[in-house]
């Protein structure tokens, strides 16, 4: 009896201290990290979503794009994402503070996003590359996210932001493709993809 109870107190030791270190731990210290204020610009580091990236957060979520790529940089001792030039920092925790869900990621699949808001400045190359990724790689295995868009009989001048597409793309005469609301928040939220401001514990490279 006496060993049983050894076995069992035992058990419940190995699960205390498993639990601590993989739940209450973790949640401690990402609860207790704070914005960094730059004391020369004021700056507060990570920045706030703009109003229309936080409509494209939940759109990004919900077509699933986090199933192929990520959005974190590893250090240079370990990985090549540096070097790929996905970022000129590794991202730490408190990059992701302000993130409702954090879309590390399962699998790249598919290029890392953590600064794709800094590679890629032209709205419009998103909507194409969504519209028809094939466009940019014939190789791809990125499906086309057509529902994304519409297309609409032309109105007077053309829409500003119709996509400018050729060949079997291209809208029938009197037509345009234009990308939808949930297409143009998707897009704000991967033009505010922008992970370079330097923090303590992650400063920015010397150029």
């Amino acid at each position: 009896m006496n060993r049983l109870s050894k076995i069992i107190g035992g058990v419940f030791v190995l699960f205390g201290f498993s639990w601590w270190g993989l739940a209450v731990y973790p949640y401690l210290s990402f609860a207790s990290l704070k914005e960094n204020v730059d004391p020369n610009t004021k700056e507060v580091a990570p920045p706030d979503l703009p109003g229309a990236a936080q409509q494209g957060y939940r759109v990004y979520a919900a077509n699933g794009c986090v199933s192929c790529h990520s959005q974190f940089v590893r250090d240079k001792s370990e990985g090549a994402d540096i070097d790929r030039e996905w970022g000129k920092r590794r991202t730490v925790a408190r990059d992701y503070m302000k993130d409702g869900q954090v879309f590390l990621g399962v699998s790249r699949f598919g290029p890392d996003l953590t600064n794709i808001g800094l590679r890629q400045k032209d709205a419009q190359w998103f909507y194409r590359y969504l519209y028809d990724p094939r466009l940019f790689n014939p190789d791809t295995t990125m499906p086309a996210y057509r529902w994304l868009f519409q297309d609409q009989a032309i109105a007077g001048q053309p829409a500003q932001n119709a996509l400018k597409l050729e060949g079997a793309d291209a809208p029938r005469p009197g037509h345009e493709i234009v990308p939808t609301a949930e297409a143009e928040a998707l897009v704000a939220y991967l033009l505010s993809l922008k992970r370079d401001y330097a923090l303590p514990e992650a400063p920015a490279p010397q150029e």
